[in-house]
């Protein structure tokens, strides 16, 4: 890597936001916060940034009202993910309650808040770890029973750049790097918007974990010709009877896995659930601006008139994920999903958020 890395066009640095009126400035390029878990934190902690800023009010009624109109307004900016929606219901319940207790002031409502958004980070971090080392154990049980090493395949960005730490498909392989049994990670590229090449490749090399970047049509090929173990990606919704919504090109990925006999696993906490829903057909698909596949680098690279669908996600069955679902609750079939999820949130609270 000496030779060759010399001057990275990648580089990672940190910016500070600032309490902001518009979620487009943090949801959207430039910045494109982008990551189910982290479009919900960086929504409720930009709202944390305000509150500690002094805006809302005055009385508490108008605080309230205040957090409710600007989560509502931080929803309409990804409307695929459901943890933004999640988050977004429940600071603003949190906000009604600690404001109905008796003695409460502005002030202390302000507090509880921001605390509320700063414990979602640190449970989402929690939580991820937890992924990492549930799936990782389930996946060796499956595919090396015996021991030895795997090679796994990922597709988009779904590591510490997407989450408040870890990350949860990416997680996975990161628990299995430390434990020594992770040969080797293919990550495509994830067209048109090249997450893979730009995150995941760059976390990857970060954490000097041996892995190949390939073209999203390169993957069955890779299946077929490079020993791949299983598929491992994330999701941004997880519906009632197992239909994941994830990344663009997802759908493929299982469909392929599934005619190579590889299990396909999904990676998701379990905030990225909406039982809600029944099936994939309902997810509202968030569609993204034809430049992305018609310009590279701002350099024009499609003729002039062509017409563009540019969906930015697509749904998959649950009978093409024959890996299961992993959260940081345990690794499930899709089938069992929503039964498992309803038992371990009645012998151990709620799952929703973290508790005031």
């Amino acid at each position: 890597m000496e030779g060759s890395w010399k001057k990275p066009q990648h580089v990672a640095a940190s910016e500070e936001i600032q309490a902001e009126n518009d979620p487009e400035t943090v949801m959207r390029p430039p910045r494109d916060v982008r990551g189910a878990p982290a479009i919900a934190l960086v929504g409720c902690l930009s709202l944390a940034v305000e509150l500690q800023a002094g805006a809302g009010g005055p009385g508490l009624a108008a605080l309230v009202d205040f957090v409710r109109d600007k989560l509502s307004f931080l929803v309409t900016a990804r409307p695929t993910a459901v943890n933004m929606a999640r988050a977004a219901r429940d600071l603003a319940d949190a906000a009604a309650q600690e404001a109905e207790r008796e003695g409460a002031t502005e002030e202390v409502v302000r507090e509880r808040m921001i605390r509320y958004a700063e414990d979602m980070l640190e449970k989402d971090l929690r939580d991820n770890r937890s992924i990492g080392d549930l799936g990782a154990r389930h996946l060796l049980e499956r595919v090396a029973p015996r021991g030895g090493k795997v090679i796994v395949l990922t597709h988009c960005n779904t590591g510490a750049l997407a989450t408040a730490g870890y990350g949860t498909a990416l997680g996975v392989i990161r628990s299995l790097h430390n434990l020594g049994r992770l040969e080797h990670a293919f990550c495509t590229e994830t067209r048109p918007y090249n997450q893979g090449a730009r995150l995941t490749a760059f976390e990857l090399v970060y954490e000097q974990i041996p892995a190949t970047l390939i073209a999203d049509s390169m993957a069955a090929a890779a299946m077929a010709h490079r020993g791949i173990s299983a598929v491992i990606v994330g999701a941004d919704r997880v519906v009632a009877n197992g239909d994941t919504a994830n990344k663009v090109g997802t759908y493929q990925l299982a469909i392929a896995a599934k005619h190579h006999g590889i299990p396909f696993y999904v990676a998701a906490p379990s905030s990225s659930c909406d039982f809600r829903l029944e099936t994939g057909q309902e997810i509202v698909i968030e569609e993204r601006p034809g430049q992305e596949l018609t310009d590279v680098n701002g350099v024009r690279i499609a003729a002039p008139g062509i017409g563009v669908w540019n969906p930015a996600f697509d749904v998959t069955p649950h009978d093409l994920i024959t890996g299961g679902i992993i959260t940081e609750l345990g690794v499930f079939t899709p089938k069992e999903l929503r039964a498992a999820l309803s038992t371990t949130i009645s012998e151990k609270g709620t799952l929703d958020g973290p508790q005031m």
